[in-house]
């Protein structure tokens, strides 16, 4: 929903979570054309390969998770530090800088629901060093 939100401008609560999909979009930012290639993972539990080729492909990166499902939370810091060992191993011919990362926390409107606290999402930005978002 992230995704489609911010290509298209508006929310559509009508898609399947489930597939993942490579959506392409131009948007101009800070008056340069930019072209994004956004990977978005269905999320599923995958093996190790997988995501390490996911992690592989990508030059920067949004990890999201549900403030009403504590296991999204909880899989945050073990994404961040794949990204982080992936992305400064010797092996990569590229730059040895590192991708831009931000935490963000999704559906923060459903109050009654939540698992994860506010708190819990800046302490854990705070101790990996990200910029974090809670949005709806």
């Amino acid at each position: 929903a992230l995704t489609v939100r911010f290509i298209t401008r508006r929310f559509i609560g009508d898609y399947d979570p489930t597939l993942e999909m490579i959506y392409r979009h131009m948007a101009v930012m800070d008056g340069e054309m930019v072209h994004f290639e956004i990977l978005d993972t269905a999320g599923q539990e995958e093996d190790s390969l997988q995501i390490e080729e996911k992690i592989k492909w990508g030059d920067g990166f949004a990890v999201v998770y549900s403030v009403t499902d504590r296991c999204s939370f909880d899989e945050v810091m073990r994404l961040c530090f794949l990204i982080n060992h992936i992305h400064s191993s010797p092996k990569r011919s590229s730059s040895s800088d590192q991708p831009p990362v931000v935490i963000v926390g999704n559906k923060k409107d459903l109050q009654f629901d939540r698992m994860v606290s506010t708190e819990d999402g800046e302490n854990l930005s705070k101790a990996l060093k990200l910029p974090f978002y809670e949005i709806s």
